[in-house]
Parts: C-alpha cells; structure tokens; sequence
C-alpha cells in the first residue's frame, strides 16, 4: 500500500485541519482529495505557498468561527417543528430525515449542508429532540426539533382565520338552540 504526504487546503473530518501535512493512501488522495481541491500534493514548492497564505489562512479562519459562533447563537434559539402521521403509540409513519431538517433551515433562511447535521439515525417517533449541528470545526450547536402529530389543533395557536370560523359555527349553534326553544 502506498502512501504520499499530502498538503490540506481545507479542513477534512477524520483527517485533519487546513494547512497541515498528512500521509493517506494514494489512491485517497489521487481519487478524493486532489480532483476536490481538498489538498495538493506535499511538495516543497506548495509548502513554501502554503506557509506565505499561513497568515492569511488564519485570518480567514478567525473570521469563520466567529461568523458560524453568531449563527450558531441564533440557532440555538430555533425550534423546528415538523407536523408528520404518527400511530396511537407515538411512532412515525415515516420520519424526520438531516434533509428534512436542511430544507427547513433553508426555508428560514440559514444555508446550511445536510451533511453537517449529525443526525445518527432518522427521527422516528413524537417528541422535543436535539439534534447536533456542526457549524466549524470548533463551533457545533444543539438544534431543537420537535415532531407533532400531524392535524393536532394546539390551543393558543389558531390563526386569525381559524378563529373566524370557530366563532361563526359558535354563533349558527346558538341560533338554532333559541329558535328550538321558542
């Protein structure tokens, strides 16, 4: 088995952080990392340009973990609630998938990969969980999601409309009930 030393343009889980020169095979690096511009080969010349981008890198990176530490700070405060049909024992027909969570997200605004929703396994009953999400390296959050059963009325939270309608079958009824008792 052959291995080459490789030098990270990004940070890759499992493998290490940008910047820093690493041994993997060679078929790793041939088929994933180098075709991704995930790393370039260790040779003089790149460490030489690696060590002149150094500062900047760590600027770059400074800026990174503070920009995810503020948008893990709003995340925090997010609740995700997805309606879905569940049995008389509280098991999904179906589930709650890290897709289902990244397209939520997006419709709120936060542009986030599915792939950095740690999410071990499908949601699959009711209830309040936490769901890990790792925004930097050093920066991962505790998502709330919540999954309701789907069509249950949660008082205290009809819509304007709802109540409309509620309040005019309300009225119809107690017309009936005066004209029956004349």
């Amino acid at each position: 088995m052959a291995h080459t030393k490789i030098l990270l343009r990004e940070d890759v889980d499992d493998l290490g952080a940008r910047g820093e020169i690493v041994r993997v095979r060679a078929g790793y690096a041939r088929n994933y990392l180098l075709p991704r511009k995930l790393a370039v080969e260790a040779t003089t010349n790149n460490v030489k340009g690696i060590e002149r981008e150094r500062a900047a890198l760590l600027k770059k990176e400074a800026n990174e973990r503070a920009t995810a530490q503020g948008q893990g700070d709003q995340l925090g405060k997010l609740v995700l609630e997805f309606k879905r049909k569940a049995g008389e024992q509280g098991a999904l027909y179906g589930s709650v998938t890290s897709m289902d969570i990244a397209d939520e997200l997006k419709q709120r605004g936060y542009e986030i990969d599915r792939h950095r929703i740690h999410l071990r396994e499908p949601l699959k009953r009711l209830g309040d969980f936490t769901v890990p999400l790792r925004l930097h390296r050093e920066v991962t959050v505790d998502l709330n999601v919540k999954v309701a059963p789907e069509g249950e009325v949660i008082v205290g939270h009809m819509t304007a409309e709802q109540e409309a309608e509620l309040a005019k079958h309300g009225e119809s009824g107690n017309e009936e009930a005066a004209e029956a008792g004349e």
